[in-house]
């Protein structure tokens, strides 16, 4: 059936039927004691939801929980294991040493590190990454360390107080570059803040043997 407000321009006798349709008059301001229709119930259509007898709900609460009804926990994974051990001891290109030992070195005190790292420089090449950056960075720890004695020590011949401190200083250094290296070992990250610009430069400047 047309509605009143449909617009066909399709069908040229859509204004006489949509006439034909229309039985409610509504009253007008000239029209007294007119009355508004009054519009049909609206027929419920929807069903009521179904409650379940006790059979019912006791028979599906057996089976609540049982395997197969209901899905399994979603296992997730750790990205960091402290009980899974990397790869450290692999052997290391153009060297054929592991990497563990290669990245201790130069953190060994005694000037033993500084000899280290600079040999590391000098023949790992760029793919090992991580192995020149610690080869770098025990180097410039080493420079540095070399370079606050070497001022303690001449202030040393002056008063005893600098010479005090070159002892207290050689002595935290030693320690430090023992833990440093034992870190290294264990494949544990190592940054040292004060020396990051000097570990670039030295990694950058000193190119790997071909």
């Amino acid at each position: 059936m047309p509605k009143k407000f449909d617009t066909n321009p399709l069908d040229p006798d859509f204004p006489e039927k949509v006439k034909e349709t229309e039985t409610v008059i509504l009253p007008t301001s000239n029209q007294k004691n007119g009355q508004t229709r009054k519009f049909a119930d609206v027929i419920d259509t929807e069903q009521q939801t179904r409650k379940f007898n006790e059979a019912e709900f006791n028979s599906y609460n057996s089976t609540f929980g049982k395997e197969g009804n209901y899905p399994t926990n979603y296992q997730t994974t750790n990205l960091y294991d402290k009980n899974v051990e990397t790869d450290n001891s692999r052997k290391v290109a153009n060297v054929g040493l592991p990497e563990n030992i290669l990245v201790a070195l130069p953190y060994l005190p005694f000037y033993i590190g500084m000899i280290a790292g600079i040999l590391e420089l000098v023949f790992v090449p760029k793919s090992e990454a991580k192995v020149r950056f610690h080869a770098a960075q025990g180097l410039a720890a080493h420079l540095g360390i070399l370079i606050v004695t070497t001022i303690l020590g001449f202030a040393g011949i002056a008063t005893d107080l600098a010479g005090v401190a070159s002892s207290i200083f050689s002595f935290v250094t030693f320690i430090m570059l023992c833990i440093f290296a034992f870190k290294a070992w264990q494949g544990k990250p190592i940054h040292i803040e004060s020396v990051e610009s000097l570990t670039n430069w030295l990694e950058e400047t000193i190119k790997p043997q071909k």
